[in-house]
């Protein structure tokens, strides 16, 4: 038998970090943080949800909350953390002052591993992929918006743009742009909404720029070289990569899951009508079931040298992050996207095995 001082003395403390407010006192996906502390429990570590506010880092006895035998929330006063795992769930609230001087003080702090920091902007990424010989071919022509010279220039070497904000999320935002030369109204800018998109035509640069002003308001945009993804039946797919650090300290890839584009969306975010689908059957389905698997292997090798760049151009630890990449018709791997606090992945097999290795991660960092 471990007494419980045993327990605490075998396991680091890990806190998951988000921001107060809400009906239960703090904010965020719930169910995920349901997930993660009964993983925890399970797995013998003493874990709780703390508040931005409640972090009190000089104090003996910290405010959290965990769940009890009902599974339901219940505020308790816990050890300070070994480790914290970053789930701030809002770009918005992470760049709040209060907040930006919390994640630095927990920076750092000399008995606290401090992991996922920040949100990833969209620009830092490519420009940080660039910066390798390694990752900078797997990135498409990317340019920031600011003007209709550029936008224009951006257009004549790429019949196909895609226009993007660099603090999205979920595909929020994204347009689609193509300049069809025989057309009386060559410019077709695509506009996503919720799970529909409205096209605009134009029939100069002007017309089209004023268009894209008012849809983009303040918000910083990219504008990026359109790819043209591998499709079945005509929509295209791409692949979601979930990477996460191992019990070595090593990245490794979690799981690979497939998203199929909607039939009028512009992107394969599930929220905006794209579907769930199996890597191996779409690449399968594309290129063979003889070359599908080799295919998730360079995958997974891709974006395990892609997290290692992010990572060491980034200058902070991650433990995890999710990934967006591509396959066109040829077969070659494109990157478009990663997220430095992914969502929850559907499919039960990858969900388990990342719940379980956020702790195997904590249970690394709080080694070192």
């Amino acid at each position: 038998m471990t007494s419980a001082n045993d327990e605490l003395t075998q396991k680091p403390v890990v806190a998951i970090l988000t921001v107060s407010g809400g009906p239960r006192s703090f904010r965020g996906n719930l169910a995920n943080f349901k997930d993660i502390v009964r993983t925890g429990q399970e797995m013998g570590f003493p874990v709780y949800v703390v508040t931005i506010r409640d972090l009190k880092l000089e104090e003996e006895w910290i405010k959290g909350y965990t769940l009890n035998a009902d599974n339901k929330w219940e505020q308790q006063y816990f050890p300070p953390p070994k480790v914290i795992y970053n789930r701030i769930p809002q770009r918005q609230d992470e760049l709040k002052p209060t907040v930006r001087r919390k994640i630095r003080e927990c920076l750092v702090h000399p008995d606290i591993k401090f992991y996922n920091p920040y949100f990833f902007n969209k620009w830092y990424l490519f420009e940080w992929l660039k910066k390798s010989k390694s990752t900078a071919h797997l990135v498409p022509k990317t340019r920031r918006l600011h003007g209709e010279k550029g936008l224009q220039k951006m257009l004549e070497r790429y019949p196909c743009l895609y226009l993007k904000p660099e603090s999205g999320k979920a595909g929020k935002g994204i347009m689609m742009l193509k300049y069809q030369t025989d057309k009386p109204l060559p410019y077709r800018l695509k506009v996503q909404h919720h799970k529909s998109s409205t096209t605009y035509k134009s029939a100069n640069i002007q017309r089209l720029w004023a268009r894209i002003k008012a849809e983009t308001g303040a918000a910083p945009y990219i504008i990026q070289q359109g790819i043209e993804l591998a499709a079945v039946d005509h929509r295209p797919f791409d692949l979601r990569v979930l990477l996460q650090k191992t019990r070595k300290g090593q990245w490794s890839v979690t799981g690979v899951g497939a998203r199929m584009a909607g039939s009028k969306s512009i992107t394969t975010h599930v929220p905006r009508g794209g579907s769930i689908e199996d890597p191996n059957k779409m690449l399968s389905a594309v290129f063979g079931s003889e070359n599908a698997s080799g295919m998730i292997n360079r995958l997974k090798t891709t974006a395990i040298v892609i997290a290692r760049q992010i990572e060491k151009a980034s200058g902070h630890t991650h433990g995890e992050m999710s990934m967006d990449l591509g396959v066109d018709s040829a077969g070659s791997i494109w990157f478009f996207e990663a997220n430095a606090k992914p969502m929850k992945f559907d499919e039960p097999h990858i969900r388990q095995k990342s719940l379980e290795r956020i702790f195997h991660y904590s249970q690394y960092l709080a080694s070192e």
